[in-house]
């Protein structure tokens, strides 16, 4: 895992970086699809969006330039203690380093000192290589959704106790 590379919750001049980011990978995937962040408005005002209590976003530097984000959030309608895992996305050249990883955990540790007892997730068959990191760090598939993300665009529903 490269722990060189910053991780810092975001400022209102992330929110255009991180919007290329974020519909870039969803671009590469071909997840660019209606019923995804690729279309909410909300990508392109992530420090806005990131101010509701219970909510964090942060986002990963090299050499200054944002490479990736991950947030979390209290989605309308999720069982009690329950936040979701929101937006992680990598730009292409930090992929294969740890870093998602890296911005999950940190995401996670949050989550849990903030007094959350539970992570969910939304994802797409399109995105399998980040379904395998869930994975690999405890997040187990339901069955259906939960809560109310307006992502009908999603398949993969997981959760993990924290």
């Amino acid at each position: 895992m490269n722990s060189n590379i910053p991780i810092r919750q975001i400022e209102l001049q992330d929110n255009f970086d991180i919007a290329i980011v974020i519909r870039g990978a969803l671009e590469e995937f071909g997840a660019n699809k209606p019923g995804t962040v690729y279309f909410d408005s909300t990508t392109d005002h992530l420090y806005e969006l990131f101010r509701t209590e219970g909510s964090v976003y942060f986002v990963a530097l090299l050499d200054g330039r944002v490479i990736g984000g991950a947030g979390i959030y209290p989605t309308d309608n999720l069982p009690a203690g329950t936040c979701e895992l929101v937006k992680l996305y990598l730009h292409k050249d930090a992929r294969g380093t740890g870093l998602g990883k890296k911005l999950l955990l940190t995401a996670m540790d949050w989550a849990k000192q903030y007094g959350y007892n539970q992570v969910y997730l939304e994802s797409m068959p399109e995105l399998s290589k980040a379904v395998t990191i869930y994975e690999n760090v405890g997040f187990k598939r339901l069955n259906e959704p939960l809560g109310n993300s307006g992502h009908s665009g999603c398949d993969i529903w997981m959760a993990k106790a924290l």
